[in-house]
């Protein structure tokens, strides 16, 4: 279940148990709930977002396994950070710096890694709910995630979207027009038609339209 609500100290106690949940990072074998836990503090606790930020800079400058398990997870961590903060401007000046200086060798797993941040970062607008497990998983791939749209009298269809994408620009609506939109609108038959097409999310107690600028990301979640 996504993380529900909770109590919190003082920023002082949550930032050294922050610390402390990146240290316990680099042991764990399965480091997805502990990433979403980390997530779901700084959406809580924004002044622990810079916080976050400063110490992954510092976890992936010269790490004692470069490429190893823990250092790999820290990078993870800080691709799911950049898919749902931005840090201050002082902070993000900072980032930049530490990631192209780690996208110098374009072959490496961590190059790849600081240019994807490096790409997100110039997205990001903030969240309403942290990554799902679903989408933590395919961000520490950096692929986009997979979701279903059911369409009324059609079969449903699979479309592929990112922590950026919104319900205005889903290939399931029709109020803009991108390549992907127009193709699976072609795939519906609706090629000639005038009507615009509105995604909905439906639940057990309400069905509601999604937003134009609400982040389909951000619906999974809830779902989750």
């Amino acid at each position: 279940a996504a993380p529900g609500p909770r109590s919190y100290t003082t920023l002082r106690d949550e930032a050294v148990k922050l610390f402390n949940s990146l240290q316990q990072l680099e042991l764990e074998r399965d480091p997805v709930p502990l990433m979403q836990g980390v997530l779901q503090t700084c959406l809580d606790l924004p002044p622990l977002v810079d916080e976050i930020y400063c110490q992954l800079v510092k976890q992936t400058t010269e790490p004692p396994a470069p490429g190893g398990p823990g250092d790999l997870h820290y990078w993870q961590l800080l691709t799911c950070m950049s898919c749902t903060f931005l840090p201050s401007p002082t902070v993000l000046r900072f980032l930049r710096f530490h990631l192209d200086r780690h996208s110098r060798s374009p072959t490496s797993e961590m190059a790849k890694y600081a240019c994807f941040i490096r790409e997100a970062l110039g997205k990001t607008k903030g969240r309403e709910c942290v990554p799902s497990l679903e989408e933590i998983l395919v961000l520490m791939r950096r692929q986009e995630m997979v979701c279903t749209v059911h369409c009324p009298g059609a079969p449903a269809c699979s479309v592929a979207i990112s922590s950026h994408t919104t319900a205005e620009e889903s290939p399931s609506v029709a109020f803009v027009s991108p390549q992907v939109a127009r193709e699976l609108v072609s795939r519906l038959g609706l090629s000639q038609s005038p009507n615009l097409f509105a995604l909905y999310e439906q639940s057990r107690r309400r069905e509601q339209p999604v937003g134009r600028a609400t982040l389909l990301a951000d619906v999974l979640t809830r779902f989750e």
